[in-house]
């Protein structure tokens, strides 16, 4: 039916129904085959409102979700968030160092990439006995020592902090005393700390905890505080603390030098692993340790006394009753 009432309105009247009366439309039946152009009815919903239509509304299909954007368009952001993101961790987190040299054998080899807490001294750690510290160069001790040439490429890792730092003048040496305590060698060891000898094994295999010479390897320091004395496990292989005694700190470390610990050897993979601190460092080796040993038995003693004194006056007054 629909076929026949277009085909009636399309100027073949005069030839099919020549001599009759046409009737008119019917606005409900002209309704359902008038374009959306046309008003519809008052309040019916329908229509567009007289604007043209869309593909939707023409095809009477829901709109369709939003098309997502290319793979390609997103890496550019992806890349710089990590980027952002690896700076923060380097510069407030852990960063990794390059091991230059063999002062630190075994514990380190040359070549060796360590990753450096970095957070812990944000909230007020200080470097403590034992542990394996990073530090800026405190005054040119690393004088005469090549210097390293990175291209442009491994500049950048680095500032990122995705390879080593290359450009930096740090070292890495072991924390033997923290402020207030006296470090002393004589002949070839053992090494002592405010008087109690070390144990320790970590140092290389075949050599002395001290050196027999005098360029600073017998010494006996006091470290002041704020400042740490360092020295690496290959004894006689390391220029540390003992061997810079003549620059402005005496060979000491300042404290807000050093750049963080380190904790995990990270490269190569047959050396992963953990720098603990060595259970040598376990004793008790503060500098009033040994006062604090006989503080007990002295008081005791001298509560004692008024006792004493206050129980031969009650003896003697008795006795002479």
């Amino acid at each position: 039916m629909g076929d026949v009432a277009v085909g009636a309105r399309s100027g073949h009247d005069g030839e099919e129904h020549r001599g009759h009366p046409v009737e008119a439309a019917d606005p409900a039946a002209d309704g359902a085959v008038t374009s959306g152009n046309e008003p519809g009815p008052a309040g019916s919903g329908g229509g567009s409102g007289g604007r043209p239509p869309t593909d939707d509304e023409e095809s009477g299909a829901a709109p369709g979700p939003k098309k997502q954007r290319s793979f390609w368009k997103e890496l550019p952001i992806l890349i710089g968030i990590a980027l952002v993101l690896a700076l923060l961790i380097k510069t407030f987190l852990v960063q990794a160092f390059s091991i230059p040299s063999d002062s630190m054998q075994n514990t380190l080899q040359q070549g060796d990439r360590v990753l450096v807490d970095k957070l812990t001294p944000w909230f007020g750690s200080e470097p403590e006995r034992g542990e394996v510290v990073v530090f800026h160069d405190p005054d040119n001790w690393l004088a005469g020592e090549p210097t390293p040439d990175p291209n442009a490429l491994q500049t950048f890792l680095s500032w990122i902090g995705l390879m080593p730092s290359a450009e930096e003048k740090d070292l890495i040496k072991r924390v033997v005393g923290v402020g207030g305590d006296t470090v002393e060698c004589k002949k070839t060891g053992p090494l002592t700390v405010n008087g109690k000898a070390l144990n320790e094994p970590y140092v290389y295999p075949g050599n002395t905890p001290c050196s027999m010479d005098d360029q600073g390897g017998v010494f006996k320091v006091k470290v002041p505080e704020g400042f740490i004395w360092v020295m690496g496990d290959h004894r006689q292989n390391s220029r540390d603390s003992r061997y810079n005694q003549s620059d402005r700190n005496h060979g000491m470390v300042p404290v807000n030098e050093v750049v963080g610990r380190a904790i995990v050897i990270a490269w190569p993979v047959n050396r992963w692993g953990t720098l603990p601190v060595p259970a040598t460092f376990d004793q008790n080796l503060n500098a009033g340790s040994a006062a604090l040993t006989v503080a007990p038995q002295g008081l005791a003693l001298a509560g004692a006394v008024p006792f004493v004194l206050w129980r031969r006056r009650r003896i003697a007054a008795a006795e002479t009753r």
